[in-house]
């Protein structure tokens, strides 16, 4: 498939976590500050946190970050493969915003010439509605048993023939040796193509840095194109890490925990609340002793089934039977919702062996997991109220109520969503993101004992990071040498 030019520009790290990510964001935002028509791209993503499209597809939540630095809509094209992990060995492949199937890491490597037509159908489409395109590498170029047929890094950029800056993150040491040696690695057309460096997370003097810097620039012919300061106040939805920073100003006593399941999902549900001044929020890992808390949030899951028995045999259930019989509040989101029902079913193996486990048993509902997943951008009220809720679904269960089980959502397309108990103290949303919106929040703290619960502006943290983000690289980078390398 012939590629045609345009400016396109390709952001590699030395390393997973060397802050690809948030780069493209702040590029982004400084590109659309200049009235550039600037999308964000990744051929290829591995990440439990999604987001659905406005075509209803599926794409890493990174790059729906990006595309709101950019003030566009997420579009299935910014992300044409996403791959979604359900075992330490496999995970569902996700094509152009559907799944396709699920592979282990061999099948998957197979693929990749198959899934490269997928990547450049999706960056043609998009060279011909804008004027930039940013992307975000994957890992690092240098994983050198991952080249063959690569479509993540390298392997794209020779294809469409763009220059590439590489990054690296001086907080976890070895910075030069990680961008020295990255290039060392590479071929000499890849060599060729890398324009320079940017060292990010920079902590102290820069002039102490500089020698360096000319080191690196003296043997390699390639100019550090600027050092970003370690950002303590920043705030970007992370890609996968699970984030554990709290509100700068939080002294709260109310605490609300969230167990960390194996294949915990789109986790960024709950950055407003870690990041809302009155919540003390706490991620409880494997073998870490389940504290007391105001309200237990069960988080999504890929794997359910597998996860429902984590729960379990980590003893989370008697736990969660004792803090509902002292008062505690309960809400399960997507797959935690799932699991608050009677039997959890997946007759065609969707998402790991054919079977069934039972759920919690909190409420009789049960839920079948089904081949087509459901992917929706939804808006509407929390039942008898005015009180507006947004969010999105991506799940593959079908959830099947009991007429005696109340609804807790009335959507605009006429459905409705989860389920709140007689007692008032369980719910459950198929909703992610049902937090992020000042007043749905402040009613499901007030409904979880947080009486006098804050409107907390989340969505004007969010942009807020992205300007932060924009703003430093803004000084800190070359910009004009990085726009002349894009030819704008």
């Amino acid at each position: 498939m012939p590629i045609s030019k345009s400016p396109t520009l390709m952001i590699q790290g030395t390393t997973s976590d060397a802050g690809k990510s948030t780069l493209v964001t702040g590029l982004c935002r400084l590109l659309q500050r200049k009235s550039i028509n600037v999308v964000p791209f990744k051929p290829q993503n591995m990440a439990l946190n999604s987001a659905v499209t406005i075509d209803d597809g599926e794409i890493g939540r990174a790059q729906a970050v990006q595309a709101q630095a950019c003030l566009l809509e997420p579009h299935s094209d910014m992300n044409p493969v996403l791959l979604k992990p359900n075992s330490d060995k496999g995970a569902q492949v996700i094509i152009h915003g559907k799944a396709l199937t699920d592979m282990d890491a061999r099948g998957f490597h197979d693929y990749k010439k198959t899934a490269m037509q997928a990547v450049l159908e999706s960056y043609q489409r998009l060279q011909q509605q804008y004027d930039v395109i940013m992307v975000e590498g994957a890992g690092s170029p240098a994983e050198i048993n991952l080249r063959e047929n690569d479509i993540a890094n390298m392997g794209f950029a020779e294809v469409v023939d763009c220059p590439v800056l590489i990054a690296a993150d001086i907080d976890r040491g070895g910075v030069f040796a990680h961008l020295y040696g990255t290039l060392a690695l590479l071929s000499e057309s890849e060599q060729n193509r890398i324009k320079g460096f940017i060292i990010n997370r920079f902590r102290g003097d820069v002039n102490l840095l500089l020698p360096g810097n000319d080191w690196l620039h003296k043997k390699t012919n390639k100019p550090v194109l600027g050092v970003v300061p370690y950002l303590h106040n920043l705030h970007l939805e992370a890609e996968d890490a699970i984030e554990t920073k709290q509100a700068l100003d939080s002294n709260s006593s109310f605490k609300v925990i969230i167990p960390v399941f194996p294949r915990i999902s789109n986790h960024t549900d709950f950055d407003a609340l870690r990041l809302h001044p009155q919540i003390n929020l706490e991620y409880i890992k494997t073998g870490v002793k389940i504290p007391s808390a105001d309200l237990i949030i069960l988080p999504g899951s890929k794997s359910v089934r597998d996860d429902l028995q984590w729960l379990k045999r980590n003893g989370w259930q008697s736990a969660i039977e004792k803090h509902l019989r002292y008062g505690g509040k309960l809400l399960g989101i997507c797959g935690g919702y799932q699991m608050l029902g009677a039997m959890i079913d997946d007759p065609n193996g969707i998402e790991g062996a054919i079977g069934s486990e039972p759920g919690l048993g909190l409420f009789n509902f049960i839920t079948t997991i089904e081949k087509e997943k459901q992917l929706h951008q939804v808006q509407g009220v929390f039942n008898q109220t005015d009180i507006a809720v947004t969010g999105y679904e991506i799940h593959a269960g079908i959830t099947r109520h009991y007429q005696n089980e109340t609804s807790l959502v009335s959507l605009n397309d006429g459905r409705v969503d989860g389920v709140i108990s007689l007692d008032n103290q369980i719910m459950g949303s198929y909703l992610h993101g049902i937090f992020e919106q000042q007043q749905a929040c402040q009613y499901l703290l007030k409904w979880a004992g947080l009486e006098q619960a804050k409107a907390f502006d989340y969505l004007a943290l969010q942009q807020q990071g992205i300007d932060l983000m924009a703003d430093t690289l803004d000084e800190a980078l070359d910009v004009d040498a990085i726009m002349k390398i894009l030819s704008v």
